[in-house]
């Protein structure tokens, strides 16, 4: 999601070359990525920034104005790259998907780690947690 709205994007070019943080997260505007995933990342930037991460990216099975919405409400429009995952393709690259009743395909709650385009660490969630992806966690990581 970009200010414009949505613009495609191939994750191996945008991580090449940085050290990224990307949390995962079942979708915009749920009570826990709305309370705690997304506004823990924005509050916590500054500190992240300096601890040399370049891209701090949240991952959800939504559309790109869905997406562009939330971050708006949240204050991490042109903060956090907010990566739209309408169809679920790098979810399932990933192997984070999760069938949700009512919700269908969706993300798994996850924190990824990248340098270089290389994934360096991976943390995915056990189902109804919010252990090991959120920023507290991410910061032990770096």
């Amino acid at each position: 999601a970009t200010p414009e709205g949505g613009a495609d994007v191939d994750p191996a070019q945008l991580f090449a070359g940085k050290k990224v943080v990307m949390f995962s997260l079942p979708g915009a505007f749920t009570p826990t990525c709305s309370q705690k995933h997304l506004p823990g990342y924005v509050k916590e930037l500054a500190q992240l920034k300096a601890k040399g991460v370049d891209i701090v990216a949240c991952l959800s099975v939504n559309d790109a104005w869905v997406m562009k919405a939330w971050a708006e409400q949240h204050d991490a429009l042109g903060k956090i790259v907010m990566l739209a995952d309408g169809q679920a393709l790098f979810t399932k690259a990933l192997g984070i998907e999760i069938e949700i009743p009512g919700l269908g395909v969706r993300s798994k709650r996850a924190l990824f780690t990248f340098e270089n385009g290389t994934v360096k660490s991976v943390d995915v969630e056990a189902p109804g947690k919010f252990e090991v992806s959120g920023v507290e966690a991410c910061m032990t990581k770096l």
